[in-house]
């Protein structure tokens, strides 16, 4: 029997902290969780929970007061918090790359969309004059952006909000890499849009067998492209396991309150489902468990201690001292 292939990418109690003149922000807490190759893995959680500063960690981007102060990450067996930033940017953009929130912004208005796109084939494999064109048009083809040839010389604001999320996924998977974070990718776009850009995720994973890890609020998204699924509050991990289990039998009251609040079609009408009250103030965090205070499921010790992490199936792991009784 074959040992079990080493993950491509595995966070260990990960603690990434902002230092700021009000007090000390967790931002991200003792996250772990790993990622196959060729698996996508979803991140799930309110605004704030620690998803993107999560994926910032991961590829040295932590914006300043941030740090990382605690935890590993190996990528492809390689611990990248022992490397310098010259290290870690031989990295990125070519064994790791980030699809981002807004492809508004994201890209610069003064530079051709082919200029921008070529940046990482320029800086990771040295690519320049006709080779380079040549890779760039091939880029567009295959994110399916039309007249690819004369494309490559206009301008951001001469592209539409779908074509530019599409531009952003060609210069992200320019140089085939390994990990591709995808940060709410189809936040920013129309219903009809958000199932093109999807679908091209799916196809490009096939075509590359690309990791990715996939960062949204949206559930629905979850279902539809995720084998595993990681949901966040807080800053922490509270309930991580395939995406079957998670829909069909999520354990956590977070992870319950998440999907609940989903509409669900064909149901007759009803008020939709909230959770009671707000994540907390990441400096004024509640102690023992901190979604207790809008947990229904909450008695003295969930006030009290702050629940471990267990294993409670195969590849099943959960934060709650009641999951036996949810």
């Amino acid at each position: 029997m074959s040992a079990p292939e080493e993950p491509l990418l595995c966070v260990k109690d990960l603690k990434t902290y902002f230092y700021t003149n009000k007090g000390t922000i967790p931002a991200v807490d003792g996250v772990s969780f790993s990622l196959r190759k060729g698996e996508t893995l979803g991140i799930v959680g309110e605004s704030g929970s620690g998803k993107t500063i999560t994926s910032l960690s991961i590829l040295g981007l932590v914006p300043s007061p941030g740090k990382i102060v605690d935890g590993e990450i190996l990528f492809d067996g390689e611990y990248l918090l022992k490397k310098s930033e010259k290290e870690i940017r031989g990295f990125r953009g070519s064994r790791m790359a980030m699809i981002p929130q807004d492809p508004m912004t994201s890209l610069n208005p003064v530079y051709q969309i082919g200029d921008q796109i070529g940046e990482p084939l320029r800086l990771h494999q040295r690519m320049t004059g006709t080779p380079l064109i040549s890779k760039v048009v091939e880029m567009l083809k295959l994110v399916h952006i039309p007249s690819p040839t004369s494309r490559i010389r206009e301008y951001p604001h001469q592209f539409s909000g779908g074509m530019k999320q599409r531009a952003m996924i060609a210069m992200s998977i320019s140089c085939r890499p390994d990990l591709l974070i995808a940060d709410e990718p189809t936040t920013a776009l129309d219903v009809t849009i958000q199932a093109q850009i999807l679908q091209l995720l799916r196809d490009l994973q096939k075509d590359l067998t690309t990791s990715i890890l996939f960062i949204t609020h949206d559930l629905g998204v979850v279902a539809g492209m995720c084998a595993r699924v990681a949901v966040m509050y807080a800053g922490s991990i509270v309930e991580q396991a395939d995406v079957y289990t998670i829909f069909k039998n999520p354990r956590h009251p977070y992870t319950r309150g998440l999907i609940d609040s989903v509409p669900k079609l064909g149901k007759a009408p009803r008020r939709l489902f909230t959770i009671e009250g707000q994540p907390p103030n990441l400096l004024e965090l509640p102690k023992g468990c901190h979604f207790s205070p809008r947990c229904s499921y909450a008695e003295k010790t969930c006030f009290q201690e702050e629940p471990p992490s267990e294993r409670i199936d195969r590849e099943h792991d959960i934060r709650c001292f009641r999951w036996r009784d949810i």
